[in-house]
């Protein structure tokens, strides 16, 4: 029979032999101290890895962690890799997590996959536990035999280094990395990946301080490094760190055309390989059409001459500004002068450059400028995936098409955004100033209306499609309904369908902007340009965020110009206002608020009774609102709590909750019985979200 002390050390053994996992609530992870070869293959669901003992298994669930994983702290007070916020702390998480509304990824190897990482509670900095379990081997701040980056180098020589970093290669030979490498930190966890610096400990080791180069003869090049930006003379880029020079011609090279690859081979990009011809005169690149010194790639299958950095074009891309994907051709045959859709200027026909496919589609565009803002494109792999892609734009906002006319248009249909069945009519029944609950537009054209309540849609609204890629941005933008929000493009508060991708929100209006667009106030046509910082010819406002403008002369508008409705009604004139672009009085007057009106700027006018007023005065500060709209972003919680609704006018004579002063025009107010809360929207302005 056991005695006390042996039935207390069983259970203690027990114990030990199995834990409750925060992350795994539902049973008992047990421990498994050794790994039979007859076990299953599994991998741990902390760190992704094949599973090896010890580590601790949930029989139930199949859920498995290492042991290292599973006794992971759930708390770090710094990270090394993240200096910046040691104050704020790491919490360990697992994804997915359901409360997520963004996917961390790492910030080292920028995998999103299932697993456990740290994150920092003072900002989006995460890190794998495997890249976390890996970092401990760094050696930071390590001295090398050359100070030739402007950041401080971290060493490595432990073989998860070829694991954690396999995306990258050599920053100078461009060789696969091996066990010993020298890591900036400080350029591996910028969002653009490319900007990394990564090197062998042996390339460092072994590059030479003075070399003799053919590019310049009359001279030997010493090696330098400079913080600020300077042109190398081979490449013609701007570039800062390491670089041989002579100071007495103020001739300089980057140490990457300095020792440049000898033969380069991706049948990705290209279907032969690209060897290094060295040469003392400028050609002109086959693959981009602009010029290059020194130092090209040649193909003697294809007879191309590229630059160095041409080697690896991505075959196909996806631009955010055309619909379809495009693919680079090194000349394109039986076409006629075309120029780019960027820049504006002639393509040159028997140079590389991208172009689209698709049957009666002529979009070209250089090869620089569509490859210039890495946010805008993205590389496709495959040429299946672009009909991913399209058949992913096509999924419609209309769910159910109920009844069809005899020229096949849906005359009575199912929405997403609507509880109600919309019917399809031509025309209003009253004579009455309706609005689209899309676009915040008049309604004036065929449309799609409730018979159960105030509900309208453009046809052309109703039409849209639930997932749309808005050439701003190179990544999906998703349809929703908002009742009071504001646009990021035109930065007017309005109702209606709205765009949103995972960083902005773009209402209906600015949405069907096109990037190269007709307006009826100017001559020429106008085109983005994400560069230009001139103030809008409609409005006079500096556009900080790019603008539209015309490619002959210096005339720009902003989204929020182009989006104003071409005629409004108010109640100083019996007629429309119709938008109006040029004045030619020397003085002008507002009719409204009887103030001065700058002549040269956009305004509302009638002809028959020769009235004119400021857009503002004539919409008013929310003139794509619904009235009724709720509003529950807002902060005033000492005052009011519940959501308030907006409304153009008020009945009676009721106190603003704030100012103390008389409500008539554009106030917010709560409906809810016996509060008598009711606000103008100027004396919450700071307050909205």
């Amino acid at each position: 029979m056991k005695n006390e002390n042996e039935n207390e050390n069983e259970s203690q053994d027990e114990s030990m032999q199995q834990i409750q996992h925060p992350f795994h609530r539902q049973h008992p992870l047990v421990l498994v101290a050794e790994h039979n070869n007859e076990g299953l293959k599994a991998h741990c669901d902390g760190c992704g890895k094949l599973l090896s003992a010890p580590c601790f298994t949930c029989i139930h669930c199949n859920y498995h962690l290492h042991k290292q994983c599973a006794e992971a702290p759930f708390y770090l007070p710094n990270h090394p890799l993240h200096p910046k916020h040691s104050y704020a702390g790491f919490v360990l998480r697992q994804r997915p997590f359901k409360n997520d509304v963004m996917v961390y990824g790492c910030a080292l190897c920028k995998e999103k996959g299932n697993m456990f990482f740290y994150k920092c509670h003072g900002c989006y900095f995460s890190i794998d536990i495997k890249c976390d379990q890996f970092s401990s081997s760094f050696k930071f701040n390590q001295p090398s035999k050359h100070d030739i980056h402007q950041h401080p180098l971290t060493f490595s020589e432990s073989p998860m280094a070829i694991d954690v970093f396999k995306r990258f290669s050599c920053s100078w030979c461009h060789e696969p990395l091996t066990d010993a490498i020298y890591v900036c930190f400080d350029c591996l966890l910028k969002k653009v990946s490319t900007d990394s610096f990564i090197i062998h400990k042996k390339c460092l080791d072994e590059l030479p301080t003075e070399i003799d180069h053919l590019t310049h003869r009359l001279h030997t090049l010493i090696l330098n490094r400079s913080d600020s930006d300077y042109l190398c003379n081979l490449c013609q880029k701007q570039h800062s760190g390491p670089y041989y020079g002579c100071s007495l011609c103020h001739f300089n090279i980057n140490v990457e055309c300095a020792w440049p690859r000898s033969t380069v081979e991706d049948r990705s990009h290209h279907q032969h390989p690209f060897t290094l011809l060295r040469r003392q005169y400028s050609f002109i690149c086959d693959a981009c059409g602009t010029e290059g010194n020194c130092i090209s790639y040649i193909c003697s299958t294809c007879s191309l001459m590229v630059h160095k950095d041409c080697t690896s074009l991505p075959r196909i891309i996806k631009f955010s500004r055309h619909d379809h994907c495009i693919f680079h051709k090194y000349f394109l045959k039986d076409l006629t002068r075309q120029d780019c859709k960027i820049c504006f200027k002639e393509v040159r026909l028997e140079c590389g450059s991208y172009s689209c496919r698709k049957p009666g589609c002529n979009y070209i565009v250089h090869v620089n400028c569509v490859l210039e803002d890495k946010r805008l494109y993205k590389v496709i792999e495959e040429e299946k995936q672009c009909e991913e892609l399209e058949e992913k734009s096509m999924q419609s906002s209309i769910i159910r098409i109920i009844e069809v006319n005899e020229a096949g248009e849906a005359t009575k249909i199912q929405h997403f955004i609507h509880q109600h069945c919309l019917v399809l009519a031509d025309k209003m029944d009253e004579e009455i100033d309706r609005k689209c609950d899309g676009c915040m537009l008049p309604i004036s054209n065929i449309f799609y209306y409730c018979s159960e309540c105030p509900f309208f849609l453009h046809k052309t609204c109703a039409e849209l499609p639930r997932i749309k890629q808005h050439w701003f941005r190179q990544s999906n933008a998703t349809l929703n309904f908002e009742s009071f929000k504001e646009c990021d493009f035109c930065y007017r508060y309005c109702s209606g369908f709205f765009f949103k991708n995972e960083d902005r929100d773009i209402c209906l209006r600015c949405a069907k902007v096109a990037d190269i667009i007709e307006c009826e106030g100017h001559q020429h046509f106008l085109f983005f340009d994400f560069k230009y910082r001139e103030k809008c010819n409609g409005c006079g406002k500096t556009n900080w965020n790019g603008a539209f403008r015309c490619g002959k002369c210096r005339f720009t508008l902003d989204f929020g110009c182009l989006t104003l409705p071409h005629s409004a009604l108010h109640k100083i004139d019996e007629h429309k206002l119709k938008l109006t672009y040029y004045d030619d009085k020397e003085q002008s007057y507002c009719d409204i608020c009887e103030q001065y009106r700058d002549p040269s700027l956009w305004y509302y006018s009638c002809s028959i009774c020769d009235t004119s007023a400021h857009p503002k005065c004539v919409l008013g500060q929310f003139p794509f609102i619904k009235d009724g709209s709720i509003v529950s972003f807002y902060f005033d919680r000492r005052r009011h709590y519940d959501d308030i609704k907006f409304f153009r006018k008020v009945e009676g004579f009721l106190e603003c909750s704030r100012c103390g002063k008389l409500c008539q025009e554009e106030i917010l107010k709560c409906e809810k019985p016996a509060c008598n809360y009711i606000v103008h929207h100027k004396c919450l302005r700071g307050h909205l979200a």
